[in-house]
C-alpha cells in the first residue's frame, strides 16, 4: 500500500489569516487534533495542533510550568513564547516547518517519519501542494482494514473504486463538511471520519454503494459535535 491508498483527501485546512478561536472552533466540530495552514494557492506553510493551544490566557494557562524554567529561558526565545501564547491568527501559534510526504511513499515511511518526528499527522503533497493528510489512526485502519495483516499493493479496482467515491465525493455539495477517509478492500469499502448527521451518512453509503465494483460498505462513520 502507498500513502495515496490509505490518505484523507477531504482536508480541513485554514489560511495564515484565520483567527485563533476560529481554528479552534474547527477542530473542536471536526474532531481532529491538528489543521494545515495553506496559502493562497494551496502550499503548507504551517501546522497547528492542539499543543500550539493550550497554553493561552484566556484559559490562564500561559504561564510558564516553573519559576526556574522561566530563569534559564532566553529573552528571544520569551519573545517568541509570547507570540506563540498571545497571538490572535493562525500565522503567530502555526509551527512554520512542516514535515510532509508524498502520495506515492510507503505506509512504512510514513510511520517511521511519525515515529522519528513524535508527531500524528503528516500533509501529503503533490508538486508543492496540498492533496491529502495521512494520521496514525489512518495507518492503524489500514492494518485492521486488511485481511490477515498483508499489507500489499491493492489491486487496480480498489483503487478506481477509492479514487471514484472520492472524486464523487468532491464534487457534491452536501459532502463538503464530511470528513471521510475512505479505505476499499477486495471490493469492500470502509468509510471512516465524522459526518454532520443522519442524512449525510445515509447519502455517504448511498454514494458508495453506486460505485461499480463496490460489494459491501462498512461504515465507521461518527457524528460530528453540533454546532
Amino acid at each position: 500500500m502507498k500513502i495515496s491508498d490509505i490518505m484523507s483527501t477531504n482536508v480541513a485546512t485554514v489560511t495564515p489569516g484565520v483567527s485563533i478561536k476560529e481554528v479552534a472552533t474547527l477542530m473542536v466540530q471536526r474532531r481532529i487534533s491538528g489543521v494545515p495552514v495553506v496559502d493562497e494557492v494551496g502550499h503548507v506553510v504551517g501546522m497547528i495542533s492542539e499543543g500550539d493551544l493550550i497554553r493561552r490566557p484566556e484559559m490562564d494557562t500561559d504561564k510558564p510550568v516553573s519559576r526556574w524554567a522561566s530563569l534559564m529561558t532566553g529573552q528571544e526565545q520569551k519573545a517568541r513564547d509570547f507570540v506563540k501564547t498571545h497571538g490572535l491568527h493562525a500565522k503567530e501559534v502555526m509551527t512554520p516547518t512542516v514535515m510532509a510526504i508524498a502520495p506515492g511513499a510507503t505506509l512504512n515511511e510514513a510511520a517511521a517519519r511519525m515515529e522519528k518526528n513524535k508527531i500524528k499527522r503528516l500533509p501529503v503533497v503533490e508538486h508543492g501542494k496540498l492533496i491529502g493528510i495521512v494520521t496514525r489512526a489512518d495507518l492503524l485502519r489500514a492494518l485492521a482494514a486488511t485481511p490477515e495483516f498483508k499489507l500489499d499493493a491493492p489491486p487496480a479496482s480498489d483503487r478506481a473504486i477509492r479514487d471514484k467515491l472520492n472524486d464523487l465525493l468532491r464534487k457534491e455539495d452536501w459532502a463538503a463538511s464530511a470528513m471521510v477517509n475512505v479505505i476499499v478492500t477486495d471490493g469492500t469499502v470502509q468509510m471512516w471520519g465524522v459526518v454532520d448527521g443522519e442524512d449525510q451518512r445515509k447519502a455517504l453509503r448511498v454514494a458508495a454503494e453506486g460505485i461499480d465494483g463496490v460489494k459491501t460498505v462498512e461504515d465507521h462513520l461518527s457524528m460530528g459535535i453540533p454546532t
